[in-house]
């Protein structure tokens, strides 16, 4: 009997036009966490950064354009790439972290919620398509999908609308050189429900973790690190080393539980769509999971990349990266019908998931 699957049936992206190169930083002052100048020439620092995380390029977002305004642009590209009717939608789900944050201010505005302004501007008047917000880190994208999921199988939904966007360069401290690392962008997805048999497309399984103790407040809001700042005046604040070792020990067993879900091998995978954080990070994740399992030999494009040229843009990271390669526009990567491949992230709450899925 065909069994209830949940499949991507449209994808959509919006990547800003702005583009922040790294020798955009190099006049830039750098202040440690203790307020002291760094004292390291700043092209050093960026040399150093780009050895680091891969990153060479990010983008910003125009001064008058908004995390909702990136949401409708990726969302009307998902709907037309899935082609559905945007009133049959049930669920338009929202991952972000800020809300829409107005150009020079830093208070994230969420009222009302992004979904509401994302359905308001879709023009959706089905008052049974209900339109909510997650905050869940930088794994939000991939938690909505997994909320959906759960919806389609329930039987309380048929087709959602999940993005992931996020303006991370307005609440950005300057004088952080973590700041460079974050970008904007948003991407979108249309999951819908079908029936199929074993082989059908669909998401296979999940696997999701918090771990709230030590690890809550790895990242959070805290004061600029300029000895000048304003006590009141917060902005976002990473903990790198706590999250690397947290992450490079935790990203890959959540992995291996949502591959074992499914009842696949490892080696089944066509592509893993990591989380755009940190290049070597990613590559780490790859190289644990591939050693649990055993085994040393790791297929040389089994991990897309978009972080080099697009930075980490959080809850978009993900969605946009698929987008890309569906779309054949990331270099040589490309899927079939058949293909199982992997998503995970991890971030803020510290949160960890995955899921896997048959193209």
């Amino acid at each position: 009997m065909p069994a209830l699957r949940t499949v991507i049936t449209g994808t959509g992206s919006f990547i800003p036009n702005n583009i922040k190169h790294n020798q955009d930083f190099a006049d830039q002052v750098f202040y440690s966490e203790d307020h002291e100048k760094i004292t390291t020439a700043p092209h050093e620092i960026v040399e150093k950064f780009k050895d680091i995380t891969g990153i060479e390029e990010r983008r910003y977002a125009d001064s008058d354009m908004n995390a909702s305004d990136m949401a409708v642009l990726a969302a009307e590209r998902a709907i037309a790439d899935a082609g559905i009717d945007r009133e049959t939608l049930d669920q338009i789900i929202v991952a972000h972290n800020f809300g829409d944050v107005v150009t020079q201010t830093i208070q994230g505005d969420t009222l009302p919620a992004l979904a509401s302004r994302v359905k308001q501007a879709l023009g959706i008047r089905n008052p049974a398509c209900v339109a909510y917000d997650i905050l869940f880190g930088c794994p939000g994208w991939i938690q909505g999908v997994i909320q959906a999921d759960a919806f389609i199988k329930s039987g309380m939904a048929k087709k959602c609308l999940v993005i992931g966007t996020e303006t991370l360069s307005r609440v950005i401290d300057h004088y952080d050189r973590d700041s460079m690392i974050f970008s904007d962008g948003a991407g979108a997805t249309i999951v819908e429900a079908r029936e199929g048999g074993p082989e059908s497309s669909g998401i296979l399984s999940s696997a999701v973790q918090s771990h709230c103790v030590d690890e809550a407040f790895y990242l959070h809001f805290g004061r600029s690190y300029h000895p000048d700042s304003d006590d009141c005046t917060r902005y976002i604040k990473m903990k790198g080393r706590k999250v690397y070792e947290y992450a490079i020990k935790n990203v890959p067993l959540a992995m291996k539980e949502c591959i074992e879900k499914a009842g696949i091998s490892v080696t089944d995978v066509k592509k893993f769509f990591l989380h755009q954080a940190n290049e070597k990070m990613d590559e780490g994740f790859i190289k644990v999971l591939y050693k649990l399992y055993g085994l040393k030999e790791i297929p040389a494009d089994i991990m897309p990349m978009s972080i080099h040229k697009f930075g980490n843009s959080s809850v978009a990271t993900i969605p946009t990266l698929y987008d890309l390669v569906k779309h054949e526009q990331l270099g040589n990567h490309e899927l079939e019908n058949g293909d199982i491949v992997v998503f995970a992230s991890v971030g803020a709450g510290m949160n960890i998931n995955a899921v896997c899925y048959r193209v």
